[in-house]
């Protein structure tokens, strides 16, 4: 199903007073079809894929870097921002220990993500992501809901929502403080720091600063003002109210590892990126019904240039579904996981 238009501008976020859409549907999914149960668990695979890029973006910035500064910013559109957004979508299975048994070693694989990026991001998004899958749509809670004075900065016109993709890790970077239940300093926040830091240094110090240079613009693409970059407008900015979540179901979910499976995400978040088409394939008729994206160039552009979207087309809610926050930990979602997809062993 083709998204339709939106009639009306939104001039403040949209309220839901009701419990986050996921646990229903994969609920009655789980009982409809058990056997989707068998899909959940770790691909320990996934880390030769990250070994496999991590070496790919090291041995490009080696190349570049002795080249002109507009030789590497192209490389890194080209070439940079399809592997560290790669690298994103594998930092995110890391998150959600879908790779190795122990937490530990799920941790530092994620911080083998975030090599190539230059700046430290993967302890950060771990601890961040994970409250957005417990309590998405709380505004105290949710870093992936944009803040009240960055819809009002940005409104709703072109060259403003352009500037917010450019800057989107520095929007979303301002957010930590606006979360007071969550606690953001934690030993691996300064791990994760120190070994970028010593990586970037390594770069610099064998490579030249264009490497830096190649390595920087390539994380700023892969999730900003980029075709692979419009996946953050793709998941949960509302095209189609009152539907929260979208998925996209187009070709560059080759090079994405099947990120664009975002319902199926949210409704299995103990499923692998390798298996998700499989959760759509069991259960189709809880998806193609939805409405989906098939073009994240498409929906670049549509969001330039569509006024009726802003950072404001988004979903609050007050209700946290019975689940007590743990601001320090993780426990939150996975009781909330267990509670909905009966998975306990993933918190191991």
């Amino acid at each position: 199903m083709k998204t339709p238009s939106m009639s009306q501008m939104p001039t403040d976020f949209q309220h839901s007073h009701d419990a986050e859409p996921h646990v229903a549907r994969t609920r009655e999914i789980i009982k409809k079809y058990p056997q989707i149960k068998d899909l959940m668990g770790r691909n320990v695979n996934t880390i030769y894929f990250i070994i496999g890029i991590v070496l790919l973006q090291m041995g490009v910035a080696y190349v570049v870097s002795p080249m002109s500064w507009w030789v590497i910013l192209i490389a890194a559109y080209a070439i940079g921002a399809f592997a560290n957004h790669a690298l994103f979508v594998l930092m995110h299975d890391c998150s959600h220990n879908m790779i190795f048994k122990s937490r530990v070693a799920n941790i530092w694989a994620g911080i083998l993500c975030d090599l190539p990026n230059g700046f430290p991001t993967s302890a950060g998004f771990r601890k961040y992501h994970l409250k957005h899958h417990a309590f998405q749509g709380d505004y105290t809670l949710d870093a992936d809901l944009p803040s009240h004075w960055e819809a009002k900065l940005i409104g709703n016109g072109f060259f403003g929502k352009a500037l917010w993709l450019l800057l989107f890790p520095v929007f979303q970077g301002l957010r930590p403080p606006r979360l007071k239940e969550i606690q953001f300093s934690n030993k691996w926040i300064w791990i994760n720091l120190a070994m970028l830091l010593a990586f970037d240094a390594f770069l610099v110090y064998f490579m030249g600063w264009g490497a830096i240079l190649y390595v920087f613009a390539s994380f700023f693409f892969s999730v900003g003002l980029h075709p692979i970059g419009a996946r953050w407008i793709q998941e949960h900015y509302l095209v189609a109210p009152p539907q929260e979540t979208y998925s996209y179901y187009g070709p560059l979910n080759v090079v994405a590892f099947n990120v664009g499976f975002h319902n199926e995400h949210h409704d299995f978040s103990y499923v692998p990126w390798n298996n998700l088409p499989k959760v759509k394939a069991i259960a189709p008729e809880y998806y193609e019904t939805l409405v989906y994206h098939t073009s994240w160039s498409k929906l670049l552009w549509r969001w330039l240039v569509d006024s009726d979207l802003s950072l404001y087309s988004r979903t609050l809610r007050n209700n946290r579904g019975g689940i007590k926050v743990v601001g320090s930990g993780e426990s939150d979602f996975f009781t909330g996981m267990e509670s909905k997809e009966g998975v306990a062993a993933a918190s191991a």
